[in-house]
């Protein structure tokens, strides 16, 4: 494993930080709204360690919080997780074998894989993966435990605005990869599939939504390959 980590370089290690940091700090919000909700504050901290997905875990809490029932909440965390499935498909060679491969699944998130699939060698993407998964199942059950100190104290924790940290670490990573313009209208168009869909879906699906943009990426890129050959 030592290995695989020395071939990353300096600014790949200087943005999966970054992620983790991102992470760490939403880690805070969530294990404030844990105990706000009335949680107790090992519970966010636990989930956060086995679960590992920030979105399905937000889901969970708000939906007891608000008077659901545990297996409402369960199925939503899972609807929304279904995701991970296309993450399974696009990442099987970096995964490994045996207790690996199953920790490796575990540490399957939307940072690990877009930070694999956007290395050129195999090497690479192994290295990227477990690095940021490492770092990712550190920083966010620590920031969970932080969080629900912090919840203890400061009562409305959505003044702080922790949660747009996260979001504008991850808009800046991928800003590079859409200067290709087949990948940005596509982006553009899960983006709005995604806006659309949050009028009459609950929270964490609109993202599932936003992935029937996905074919159109091929006929975007043949589009492009049928005008520069002319």
């Amino acid at each position: 494993m030592r290995s695989l980590w020395r071939t990353l370089d300096g600014g790949l290690l200087r943005d999966i930080a970054l992620v983790c940091l991102a992470v760490g700090v939403i880690g805070l919000s969530y294990g404030a709204v844990a105990v706000t909700s009335g949680f107790a504050w090992w519970f966010p901290v636990l989930m956060g360690a086995l679960v590992l997905a920030a979105s399905s875990e937000f889901l969970f809490i708000g939906i007891i919080a608000a008077g659901g029932s545990p297996i409402a909440a369960l199925l939503a965390g899972l609807l929304v997780n279904a995701r991970h499935l296309p993450f399974g498909l696009a990442v099987p060679d970096v995964l490994g074998r045996g207790w690996r491969r199953m920790l490796g699944t575990h540490l399957m998130n939307d940072e690990t894989v877009v930070f694999a699939i956007a290395q050129d060698e195999l090497s690479n993407k192994r290295a990227a993966y477990w690095t940021c998964g490492l770092g990712i199942l550190l920083c966010w059950p620590v920031g969970a435990a932080l969080g629900a100190l912090l919840g203890s104290v400061v009562e409305d924790t959505a003044t702080l605005g922790l949660d747009a940290m996260f979001p504008a670490v991850i808009l800046a990573l991928i800003l590079p990869a859409l200067k290709d313009r087949a990948l940005r209208r596509t982006a553009l168009a899960g983006v709005a599939l995604a806006l659309a869909a949050t009028t009459f879906l609950p929270t964490g699906l609109p993202v599932l939504a936003a992935l029937a943009a996905l074919p159109l990426f091929t006929v975007f890129t043949a589009k492009a390959a049928e005008g520069a050959a002319r």
